[in-house]
């Protein structure tokens, strides 16, 4: 997703504390609606597609991230179609219970709100995503320990990568990884984890980390900046006080 931030559109060159903003205020937008809510979410696809098209990203990439994460969603929402039964639309012959209609609304909202907190990384990258909430004051502890975090999830990859490795170099591939086995790891794995992310600290402060957050680009804002942010605000205000699809629906229905 760094990687991705390298790029030199103009949607990369927009300040960090912008889009930030923007995507925040789309964020509550998207989750405001009601738990029973489904086409209303179709106008607001028009954002994070922009991003994608506008910044030059591969949308594979980013489609295989968001499905990456996607069984969390659908866990929280693949009971809702058993607790709540009660017949709320009618497709033909077909019953749609409210159960069916808030499990698809979760899956909207998920696929709406992680897409955008994902195009934002990409765009923007995570150091600076973490400057911009600086500069809009937020307490800089959390903001340090939200980096740290980041970062550490590479060692956490790399040290299960090097015993997932070993450990099949020690079978012979033999079989699969035995409950005991993978208790102990995990175990060995944490620990592991700890000194390695002690020893890079302490290369950080040796090389003069005072836990100030430094970007490679001056965060500036201008005109262009404050024009992103009210435009889509607008936008998405607009998208939350009328149900486009449905009125756009009845207006066809009007006319024919």
């Amino acid at each position: 997703m760094d990687s991705l931030a390298g790029g030199n559109s103009p949607l990369h060159r927009l300040d960090p504390r912008a889009k930030l903003i923007t995507t925040l205020f789309f964020i509550v937008t998207v989750v405001s609606f009601g738990k029973y809510t489904v086409l209303a979410f179709i106008p607001f696809f028009i954002y994070p597609v922009y991003l994608i098209s506008a910044g030059g990203l591969p949308a594979k990439f980013i489609l295989k991230k968001v499905l990456l994460v996607s069984p969390f969603a659908i866990l929280l929402g693949i009971f809702n179609p058993v607790i709540d039964r009660e017949t709320m639309v009618h497709i033909g012959e077909i019953c749609v219970s409210g159960g069916w209609i808030s499990f698809v609304s979760i899956i909207l909202r998920f696929i709406l709100t992680v897409t955008a907190a994902l195009l934002l990384v990409a765009l923007s990258g995570f150091n600076a995503v973490c400057e911009a909430l600086t500069k809009l004051r937020v307490p800089r502890p959390f903001v340090v320990q939200l980096l740290f975090f980041y970062r550490y999830l590479f060692v956490l990859a790399e040290e299960s990568n090097r015993m997932e490795r070993a450990r099949k170099t020690r079978t012979f591939h033999r079989g699969a990884m035995g409950f005991r086995a993978f208790v102990s790891l995990i175990g060995h794995l944490l620990l592991r984890t700890l000194d390695r992310s002690e020893r890079i600290y302490r290369a950080m402060c040796s090389r003069g980390f005072d836990g100030h957050i430094r970007v490679s680009t001056a965060i500036k804002s201008g005109i262009i900046d404050h024009s992103f942010v009210v435009v889509w605000s607008i936008l998405f205000i607009f998208f939350r006080v009328y149900n486009i699809p449905v009125e756009l629906g009845e207006f066809i229905m009007e006319v024919f």
